[in-house]
């Protein structure tokens, strides 16, 4: 495991035990559960894979694509970063972090949890440097995506798309939030008949619950895909 930070994000980078292998990237809005994703990963017997993990996020501004309020009376509102990070994400970390790596990669992917979930997704229209994408109990309620989603065209379409929701997610009074589970099956619908690979996952119980679990189950589904040949713009 090696470790470093730039412009106060820490990324710590789990080398695989061979080289030329995937590299998965996974924003985290904290570090402590990162350990024991990897660990989940080893003991599933997945495919080798080098994990990169971001944290030390200004998690509300980072990863969201455009100013929101508040979703709730405690709730602090986004404030529309997620460009900025990205550029930062793609152009110095990746690149930093990449040079630590031995050996070659023979895909990237990019992972997040909640908004990260987001982040993950809408990052695939920005740029054509994650080839497959994991969303895990994405934030897809979040107010005006599904819109975004439908009505623009992704840099590059991926080879797979990850998505899962808790099954109590949408099991509330918030006007936002009980849309989650509604918007991610229609987004992963959307993607499917496009001839994307995808699959929806329902996980037990609510947002909070088996984080590093379904993480890892999340980032498994990309490393066990047989890699396709890249597609056209649709």
């Amino acid at each position: 495991m090696n470790s470093f930070t730039i412009d106060e994000k820490k990324v710590t980078i789990y080398q695989a035990n061979t080289a030329d292998v995937p590299v998965i990237y996974l924003n985290t809005v904290m570090e402590e559960g990162n350990d024991k994703i990897y660990e989940i990963l080893k003991q599933q017997e997945c495919p080798e894979v080098t994990l990169i993990t971001i944290s030390g996020l200004d998690w509300n501004h980072d990863m969201t694509p455009w100013d929101a309020p508040p979703i709730s009376k405690n709730a602090e509102p986004c404030t529309g970063g997620a460009d900025e990070y990205l550029n930062f994400m793609t152009k110095t970390i990746v690149p930093e972090a990449e040079r630590r790596i031995t050996g070659k990669i023979s895909w990237r992917g990019l992972a997040g949890y909640s908004l990260a979930g987001l982040f993950a997704v809408y990052a695939l229209y920005q740029t054509d440097l994650f080839s497959r994408a994991a969303s895990i109990s994405g934030s897809l309620w979040f107010p005006g995506i599904i819109d975004y989603v439908f009505s623009h065209e992704m840099a590059k379409e991926p080879e797979c798309i990850y998505f899962s929701v808790g099954s109590k997610e949408s099991r509330t009074r918030n006007p936002y939030m009980k849309t989650v589970r509604k918007n991610t099956e229609q987004i992963e619908r959307f993607y499917r008949e496009k001839g994307i690979q995808t699959v929806f996952q329902l996980n037990p119980g609510n947002h909070f619950q088996n984080a590093a679990e379904r993480t890892s189950a999340g980032i498994g589904w990309l490393l066990t895909q047989q890699k396709q040949e890249s597609r056209q713009k649709y």
